[in-house]
């Protein structure tokens, strides 16, 4: 690594939601920056104008803020090398082009779409060079005529190009692998090969740390740093994010941005670290982690030379390690919105809810009337409970429920100590609830779980709950539970 100041910059395009693989760049730029004391630069390349969208870039913006990735300099924050916007520089790309065309390291291309179709219709891989022999002066006057034309890399033809990857170590692609792309478009404005060379310079840019697919069009960004005279930047190239083996992350499969993960019920700070993981492995094999052990411990050497396969199971298990490191409190605020979108749930109190939940949840959505509880215990097997199955499904109950092995009970026993329930619980509302229900145990020579099954089944006609028996009681409130206490007889005759 060079002397100079550490500065890394994060330059995506405005056309979305920030994508997983993305907010990972933009993680591992940051991390690599602070550890050395440097700069991290946002910078947006907008100058795709067909697929920009309105609002990606506040999305970017909060995005980046609210995952912790705090850039020194960028479009919202100002700085000393800016615009941060590409379509706010394009006199500069336009000058430097100007200069590549004067030194024979680009050249004026008239060429049509329908002559670059019938190249391609004829097998042609890639440009055939045929405007690089116009002279130049010929070339000036049919610019200057209006004839519309781009501006392509002059790349060598014979030979090859040899660059060093922090990842990937030395890299050799030949030229004649390379085609001349296009600098400037027909539109005035840069393309990506363009810019990023020009602006990272500008920014003083020292590590670029971007996907691998620009690793093998690396040897192209740096003949236009040496045709102007600069120093090319060190490299970092990332490997890909893979829904699965075969197929990248991507919104097409579902959820593949950082918001659609934050709008499933999980914490900004187990997003961040579980992208960490992708790609990059500490030396201790520490799997959680925060922001401050990140900076501290990231290296170029822990990173991946193969693809990361996203396991969104790995994400709810991080997930749920931090969920239940909050307090009641804390997941009663996060998880709120979530049940607020619940329309069933209108009238409970659900603060109590969500402390009856807060253990039961990988992610805030699962409080939510589509999300099971699968950690859940009876008996010796795993059971799945809906928060509808106690809730809005009362009429499911059956006779059957009340029949239990291991506690002895069945429908007739239920129906001879549900009255007594009854009793117990219009006398006995409220914290005095469950040492009642012990008492009448002790009293009546029957097993307490005997009692608190029956109790359970008749309210909720769900074997398994959220909570306790008087927890789900305290849940339906007085008169709910009376009623269906009294349901429950009419079921069992």
């Amino acid at each position: 690594m060079n002397d100079k100041k550490v500065r890394t910059r994060f330059a995506p395009s405005p056309t979305g939601y920030l994508h997983i693989g993305g907010m990972r760049t933009a993680l591992y730029a940051y991390l690599f920056a602070k550890q050395h004391g440097g700069d991290f630069i946002l910078r947006l390349e907008d100058t795709d104008r067909e697929r920009l969208v309105g609002d990606a870039a506040q999305i970017i913006y909060d995005s980046m803020k609210e995952a912790g990735l705090m850039y020194d300099e960028g479009p919202d924050v100002g700085g000393a090398y800016g615009p941060y916007i590409q379509s706010e520089r394009r006199e500069i790309y336009l000058r430097y082009a100007d200069k590549l065309i004067e030194s024979g390291d680009a050249y004026y291309c008239f060429c049509t779409k329908e002559r670059l179709d019938e190249m391609h219709k004829s097998g042609a891989t890639k440009y055939d060079k045929k405007c690089m022999s116009l002279p130049l002066s010929e070339a000036k006057a049919r610019v200057a005529a209006g004839e519309p034309y781009v501006i392509r890399q002059n790349v060598p033809t014979d030979g090859e190009y040899t660059f060093h990857d922090h990842v990937f170590g030395d890299v050799t692609v030949p030229y004649a692998d390379l085609e001349d792309n296009v600098l400037i478009k027909s539109d005035g404005l840069p393309t990506y090969n363009f810019a990023n060379v020009i602006d990272d310079h500008l920014m003083g840019i020292t590590h670029v740390i971007r996907g691998v697919e620009y690793l093998s069009s690396t040897p192209k960004y740096d003949l236009l740093y040496r045709a102007l005279g600069w120093e090319p930047p060190e490299y970092i190239h990332l490997q890909p994010i893979m829904r699965d083996a075969q197929h990248k992350l991507s919104k097409r499969y579902g959820a593949a941005s950082y918001k659609d993960f934050i709008n499933k019920g999980y914490l900004k700070d187990a997003i961040v670290n579980y992208i960490a993981l992708l790609g990059w492995s500490p030396k201790d094999n520490t799997e959680k982690f925060d922001m401050d052990y990140m900076i501290e411990n990231f290296s170029l050497a822990g990173l991946s030379k193969s693809p990361s396969i996203f396991d969104e199971a790995k994400l709810r298990w991080l997930n749920g390690v931090y969920i239940k490191e909050m307090t009641d409190e804390e997941f009663y605020e996060h998880a709120l919105p979530f049940l607020n979108r619940v329309e069933y749930l209108k009238g409970y109190d659900l603060k109590y809810l969500a402390s009856l939940l807060h253990s039961r949840c990988e992610s805030f959505a699962d409080v939510g009337d589509s999300k099971y509880f699968t950690d859940m215990r009876i008996d010796d097997g795993d059971l799945s409970v809906n928060l509808t199955e106690f809730m809005t499904k009362f009429d499911g109950l059956t006779p059957d429920l009340f029949a239990h092995a291991k506690n002895k009970t069945d429908a007739a026993i239920a129906k001879a100590m549900i009255p007594d329930l009854m009793r117990i619980t219009k006398e006995r509302w409220g914290d005095g609830l469950y040492p009642a229900l012990e008492a009448y145990a002790a009293e009546k020579g029957i097993k307490k779980g005997a009692v608190l099954w029956i109790y359970r089944i008749a309210i909720t006609a769900s074997p398994v709950t959220p909570g306790g028996a008087t927890e789900m009681a305290k849940l339906l409130g007085l008169d709910r539970t009376l009623e269906r206490f009294s349901k429950a007889l009419d079921v069992l005759g």
